[in-house]
């Protein structure tokens, strides 16, 4: 819901989309190292199947804070849902420098696209974040939550 009143044009894509996962995350930066853990859930859209999620950033850089974010993935089609969910994901800088913003239609308006079908928003407590990072972060099941 928080997302849908920042860019009103995401909820048209995620009812469009094959799948989506939302997470939750608390990211830390001090002085040269920044970290970050979270939790969420990916939902097949069709069927409608959850799959509960981790992830895990590490990273470098000058700083000091603490972030209260969320992530959230929208997959264009099956193929790109379907490998998130059988490999998670890694950022790279590869993903940062793929990264655009909009889309024919504006349907993904305020999102970057990741990977080919694969398009992230990032929400703060002040709102929509400005610039995506998604450098050395690594989605992935969570085991002890999923039925085997």
């Amino acid at each position: 819901k928080d997302l849908y009143k920042l860019q009103p044009t995401a909820e048209g894509a995620i009812q469009k989309a094959a799948g989506y996962a939302v997470f939750n995350n608390m990211g830390t930066n001090l002085l040269l190292v920044s970290t970050a853990r979270g939790a969420g859930i990916a939902v097949n859209s069709k069927s409608k199947q959850e799959t509960f999620m981790k992830m895990v950033s590490a990273g470098a850089g000058f700083g000091i804070g603490v972030k209260d974010y969320r992530v959230i993935f929208v997959f264009e089609n099956e193929k790109a849902f379907n490998q998130f969910l059988g490999s998670g994901w890694a950022g790279s800088a590869e993903g940062d420098a793929a990264a655009k913003a909009g889309k024919s239609g504006a349907a993904y308006s305020g999102a970057v696209q990741v990977n080919p079908g694969v398009w992230v928003y990032q929400i703060t407590k002040n709102g929509l974040a400005l610039q995506l990072t998604l450098q050395g972060t690594k989605y992935y099941k969570n085991d002890d939550l999923n039925k085997k």
